[in-house]
């Protein structure tokens, strides 16, 4: 969900040419997998185009591939900086943390509230940008 809240908001600010978004997963249940079918429905409900997009397993190159990791929650950011054998460059944080109010986005997988996790992940990629925005 995130990728492609952050890619929306990034192609409605015209900077996409600026910005290389990816996902990938810090456990394997899902790998191979499409965007699950309420991710889909509340991103059509919202206007936000879903692209393609199967689940892969972050690997330790994308440390070095990527100028920052966001972790939904506490457990990814523990499983990648476990993958990158830790975070000397500090580029692992959590997306809330953007916003300045601390906490972890819940996944929907679990609860089943599509519109909390979307409402939390739009905080996080409008806060995020809004950051980054100031610096490119």
């Amino acid at each position: 969900m995130a990728q492609f809240v952050l890619q929306d908001l990034v192609q409605k600010r015209g900077l996409a040419a600026q910005f290389a978004i990816d996902s990938a997963a810090t456990s394997r249940e899902e790998l191979g997998n499409g965007p699950h079918y309420g991710v889909r429905q509340k991103l059509r409900e919202a206007g936000v185009p879903v692209l393609s997009h199967r689940a892969r397993q972050i690997v330790p190159a994308d440390y070095d591939r990527h100028d920052l990791l966001i972790g939904m929650d506490r457990a990814n950011l523990s499983n990648m900086r476990r993958m990158f054998g830790g975070d000397p460059k500090g580029k692992c944080t959590l997306l809330l943390d953007w916003t300045g109010r601390a906490g972890e986005i819940a996944d929907p997988w679990y609860t089943g509230n599509f519109d909390e996790t979307y409402r939390d992940v739009l905080a996080g990629c409008t806060a995020l940008l809004d950051q980054l925005e100031k610096t490119v």
